[in-house]
């Protein structure tokens, strides 16, 4: 098997250059708690001050934060479909489609960038962007703030901060709730904390894959990603959308305008990743084998065999984490 041509830490080399294509690779509990692991186990949402929670919950999923009452930011970053949508690309407040595939809100904390192309160096930043954006919510701070201060959200604001609704307030109660939005605790963490039987055979196999190949290159950290940037189609650029007024296959080009960014993304984080369908930027992927594939080839520069993509699938499955004590699971 080749090896791809990227920069991996020397455990992974030396394993990937004794596999035998074909066989079945198993990491004992020495292994694991011996070698320096490229993946963390997530940690649980930090205890945070319960009103501000509630209130931005409140907010999170009431259509009042948009121009005309109309959407919520959960009806992009639906937690019972994985804190996202199942659209490709969701539809805009004017009827148009969005540039990009509505990334989960789950785990969105633990992230360095915010956004497809990275261009959010805070989530505050982030949510004031998506709230303002005549695409995205439409609102204006001056006639949100109104609606707020005679809404019952009055009372909630005083309560918590005391003081009346703010633009600072309102974007702190929104990113505390979702500093909550942790995932803990998914089989794969188990593991990585030494309890080998928490996955079968064909999902460790999947993990030794994983990095044998390279795919752990980009996909590391407590988030699985989310941590740095990369260019899509670092072998093969995937084939563009046709739509000539399309510019989201640009990444990071369409705010930088700087050649070398040319379809340039944070690296998304596979943490509850199962359930997050449909896949890359601009949804082009409806499964995660199709997801693997392309990104084998792109990425990687290989032609992986349906053996090995089925054992990093079974391994991406045990990514799926708990919220709230509970695993997640997305609705029908």
């Amino acid at each position: 098997m080749k090896i791809a041509s990227m920069k991996m830490p020397a455990i992974i080399i030396a394993f990937a250059l004794f596999m035998v294509p074909g066989a079945s690779y198993v990491l004992s509990s020495d292994t694991i708690l011996q070698s320096r692991e490229p993946i963390s186990p997530l940690q649980p949402a930090p205890a945070l001050d319960a009103r501000k929670v509630r209130l931005g919950e409140d907010l999170f999923n009431d259509p009042i934060l948009s121009g005309k009452n109309q959407l919520s930011c959960s009806a992009c970053h639906n937690l019972n479909v994985g804190g996202t949508s199942r659209m490709r690309r969701t539809v805009g407040y004017s009827g148009r489609l969005h540039r990009y595939n509505a990334p989960t809100i789950f785990n969105v904390a633990n992230n360095y960038r915010f956004g497809w192309r990275g261009n959010f160096t805070s989530l505050e930043k982030q949510n004031e962007a998506v709230l303002l954006d005549p695409d995205l919510m439409a609102s204006d701070w001056q006639t949100l703030l109104q609606k707020l201060l005679h809404s019952r959200y009055a009372a909630l604001f005083q309560n918590a901060y005391a003081e009346q609704p703010s633009r600072d307030n309102v974007l702190d109660a929104l990113v505390t709730y979702q500093k909550t939005l942790a995932t803990p605790n998914s089989r794969f963490d188990r593991y990585l904390r030494g309890d080998v039987s928490a996955l079968a055979p064909q999902e460790i196999q999947g993990y030794a894959l994983f990095k044998a190949l390279g795919c752990v290159s980009c996909h590391q950290g407590s988030n699985i990603g989310g941590n740095l940037f990369q260019v899509f189609g670092i072998f093969s650029r995937p084939q563009p959308n046709k739509d000539p007024s399309y510019d989201g296959d640009l990444g990071r080009f369409t705010i930088t305008q700087a050649a070398d960014d040319k379809g340039v993304f944070r690296v998304p984080s596979l943490r509850n990743v199962a359930l997050t369908a449909p896949y890359f930027h601009n949804g082009r992927s409806a499964t995660l084998a199709e997801a693997v594939d392309v990104m084998a080839k792109s990425q990687l520069g290989e032609d992986i065999q349906q053996a090995d993509i089925d054992a990093i699938v079974s391994f991406l499955n045990t990514l799926t984490g708990e919220y709230q004590g509970k695993i997640l699971k997305a609705e029908k």
